[in-house]
């Protein structure tokens, strides 16, 4: 299972219902559910990934996650998950909505555009960067919404929802050193963010 998988899990915890959107082989509801006494379900695009939950015995719906989301009753699960997803959807804003929701608490980890080595790139060579977080070339990559962590701590603002707690990301996938922590924006390759509704009178922060 990638890094950030195995640090979502231990986010998540035990005995929790858990959606997972946009869950790629199943591997985390695998670990979810036969590990950690959960119970959940995924929400798949492709029909690569759709079969391969199939065969690791993961309850999965396959179809365009937005529209799924917009189906499931509210309060339905613990936790909603959305792992390296964000940057393909078509409305981040209203998942964001529809995620806090269907869960009182939400995982979502994303990429950081504004790392410095893909400004490098973009600013020496005059082309759009990639890595391993965003591997594809720009006419085939499935990523149409990128942005920086400081872009999507102000749109989880705008939501009324809080920063509980932001684990900042190497290029392994792996939690980050010290040094990350010094300018996250722009040392950070990606970030994994709990988040909670604000309560009326807290002010929302970026963690």
């Amino acid at each position: 299972m990638r890094p950030d998988l195995n640090l979502v899990a231990a986010l998540v915890g035990r005995d929790a219902r858990v959606l997972d959107l946009g869950c790629g082989d199943g591997a985390l509801l695998e670990q979810l559910i036969t590990r950690q006494g959960c119970t959940g379900h995924g929400i798949e695009r492709s029909i690569e990934g759709f079969h391969a939950c199939i065969a690791r015995g993961v309850p999965v719906s396959q179809g365009d996650l937005e529209r799924e989301l917009g189906e499931l009753p509210s309060d339905a699960y613990d936790w909603a998950v959305l792992s390296l997803t964000l940057q393909a959807v078509r409305h981040p804003a209203r998942v964001l909505v529809e995620m806090r929701r269907v869960a009182p608490r939400r995982i979502i980890s994303l990429p950081n555009f504004g790392h410095w080595r893909l400004r490098a790139e973009l600013a020496l060579r005059g082309r759009m960067p990639s890595s391993r977080a965003l591997p594809y070339s720009w006419h085939e990559t499935p990523n149409i919404h990128l942005c920086t962590l400081r872009d999507f701590e102000l749109l989880v603002a705008e939501s009324d929802q809080v920063v509980e707690r932001r684990v900042l990301l190497d290029g392994s996938g792996r939690p980050a050193g010290r040094t990350a922590r010094l300018e996250p924006n722009l040392l950070a390759t990606g970030a994994v963010y709990v988040l909670r509704d604000a309560a009326p009178t807290e002010t929302v922060s970026s963690g």
